[in-house]
This record gives structure tokens, sequence and C-alpha cells, in this order.
């Protein structure tokens, strides 16, 4: 007994640290991680051009040209949509003036406290203008630093992929070098798999808000379904967030109640399609984790490395219960992360015997 609780408190430990080591390591190792899963992305697609006979070194460039374009349309059509959306600022900002009168008015009438003593709090709470911009700045700034080491560590990482590979390979010993490739294979397909299907899914989500926000009459229909599409890629919380953000926009921008209900209908009935239907054809089997500990993944990706670790957390976990899997002392923790196997499958057009 004394010898397993010795080993427990070493797993503890050891997984204590990795955990810290994660944290403190953050601003290297997300723009590693983030390049090492989009290199994943393109590997079939620069084989593909490699089995044409074309240099490797072309065929990498390629594959380098072709994210940056794709990054560089993103942000265009979310710039343009954004200056669209920002045309009736006038009558947001009239709308939200007209709420905050509302809610001082609430106040006042319910806690007794003044409107001159509420513009105090505010402005002993309210940071300067200069200390905002200083942080806009920051942000920016930080965000095209990463980018740009994204995209070079996707450059390399895709071009010395047989170097790491190998690597990885000698550190094994030779009995289990097999084992080892299978491993990096299974891991190098997962990531594929799923960031292939998320993008699958997210452009179907796209037609499908489209089409109902227009049915419905939602003003910059097409940006709303662009974002609720977009944040999917944050599992059960990513949807939901998209639809509250279409509804108090709409509310601001007056609409009425019975379009706020149809918003609300539509994700119920797009939610119904994208469970039943385009996750069973889109994604599969590919991500078998169980929603426990996807959200645990998600709160701790949070905690760890903010936004970008919630992103990178379901592609993570899956790339880790594939290691447990083949690895026998860690196989009782990738079953523990792993989905309960059931008979029926959730997918309307699989047939229950009968």
């Amino acid at each position: 007994m004394r010898l397993t609780s010795t080993s427990v408190i070493k797993k503890m430990l050891l997984l204590f640290l990795v955990i810290v080591g994660l944290y403190y390591a953050k601003v290297f190792l997300m723009p590693l991680t983030i390049g090492g899963i989009l290199a994943t992305l393109f590997l079939p697609f620069c084989h593909w051009m490699e089995n044409k006979k074309l240099p490797k070194g072309l065929a990498v460039s390629i594959c380098f040209i072709t994210l940056v374009l794709i990054i560089s349309i993103f942000v265009f059509l979310l710039g343009w949509k954004v200056a669209e959306l920002t045309n009736d600022i006038s009558l947001i900002k009239q709308k939200a003036i007209e709420s905050f009168t509302q809610t001082q008015e609430y106040i006042f009438t319910h806690l007794g406290i003044s409107v001159n003593e509420q513009l105090e709090i505010l402005k002993s709470e309210q940071p300067s203008y200069s200390n905002i911009m200083k942080m806009v700045a920051g942000s920016i700034t930080h965000i095209f630093a990463t980018l740009v080491l994204v995209l070079v560590y996707f450059l390399f990482l895709l071009y010395y992929r047989s170097h790491l590979k190998n690597f990885l390979l000698k550190l094994s010993v030779p009995s289990q070098r097999a084992e080892m490739e299978q491993i990096i294979q299974s891991a190098t397909k997962v990531s594929q798999q799923y960031l292939l299907g998320l993008s699958k899914m997210i452009f179907c989500l796209w037609i499908l808000y489209g089409i109902g926000f227009s049915l419905i009459g939602v003003e910059n229909a097409l940006f709303f379904a662009v974002l609720c599409g977009i944040l999917e890629i944050v599992p059960f919380v990513g949807n939901i967030t998209g639809t509250t953000l279409t509804v108090l926009v709409s509310a601001l921008h007056g609409a009425e109640f019975s379009m706020l209900i149809g918003i609300v209908i539509i994700y119920g009935i797009v939610q119904f399609i994208q469970g039943w239907v385009l996750e069973p054809l889109i994604l599969g089997p590919q991500v078998k984790i169980n929603p426990l500990f996807t959200i645990l993944s998600l709160v701790l990706g949070e905690l760890l490395w903010g936004i970008s670790g919630i992103i990178l957390a379901i592609p993570f976990i899956a790339i880790l219960k594939i290691i447990c899997d083949h690895i026998e002392p860690l196989k009782p923790y990738g079953f523990l992360i792993g989905e309960i196997e059931t008979g029926n499958k959730r997918n309307l057009f699989v047939k229950i015997p009968k």
C-alpha cells in the first residue's frame, strides 16, 4: 500500500509540474503548438505535391502561401463586416444611452443612489483614455508578433517534419519504434481529421445560420451567421455566446420580441441539425472524448493559455488520449478520458436493428 501511495503522489506531483510548466512557458509553447497543429493540417496537401515530383521546399512554400492567403481573406472579410456593422453605430449608441438612463433610474428608485453619485463611482472605476490606448496597442502588437511566430513555426515544422519524426524514433528503444511510429501517425491523423471536420462544420453552420437569420430579417445576418459559426471552435459555450450576442445587438437595433424569439428558435434548430446530423456525418468518431473531460480541458486551457488554450484544448486532449491508449501504464487514463462506448450512434441516418 505504501508503494501504491508513493506512486500516486509521484504522478500527482508530475502532473502538477507539467501544468505549472505549461502556464509559465505559454509565451513560448503557444505559438509553437498552433504552428504544429496547422502544419499537420497541411500535411496531406504537402504530401500530394511532393508525390507530384515537386521539390520539398517548393511544396512547403506553396503551403505557407496558401495559409497566409486564407488568413488574409478571413481578416479582410471579418473587417469588412465589422465596418458594415459600424455604419449603425449611432443607432446602437442611442439605444445604449437609453438603456443606461433606464438603469440609472432603476438604481435611484430601488437603491437610493443618485445619478451624480453613480457618475462619480463610474469615474473612479473608469480607466483613463491613455491607458486604454496603451492596452489596445499592446494587444495588437502581441497578436501580430504571435502570428509571425506561428507562421515561422508552421514553415519550419512542415519542412523538418521527417527530421523531427526520426528524432522521436531514435528516443525510443528499437523494440518500441514501431509503436512510437504508430503513435505519431495516429496523433497526426486525429489532429488533421478534427481540424478538417471542424472547418466543414463551421462552413455548414454559416449556411444554416445565414439562411435562418435572413429569413426572419436580422440586420447584418451574414455577419452574425459567420460569428456564430466561428465561435463553434469552443464546444458547448461558443454557440450560446454567438446567439446571445445576436439577440442583444438585434434588441439594441429595436427588433421586435417575435424576432428575438425567432433567433433563439433558429439556434435550437441548428443545434439539433448539428448534433444529430452534421457531427455524426462530418466529425464522426474522430475525437472520442467524453463531455466531462471536454469541459475540464476547456476550463484548464483557458486558465493556462486564455483563448488560445480554449481553441487548442480539444485536439490536445485527443492527442493525449492516443498517447495514453498506446502506452500500457497510461491506458487507464485513456479509458477515463474516452467516451463511453454504447451500441447506439447519434446519427439519424443509421438504422437501428429491430
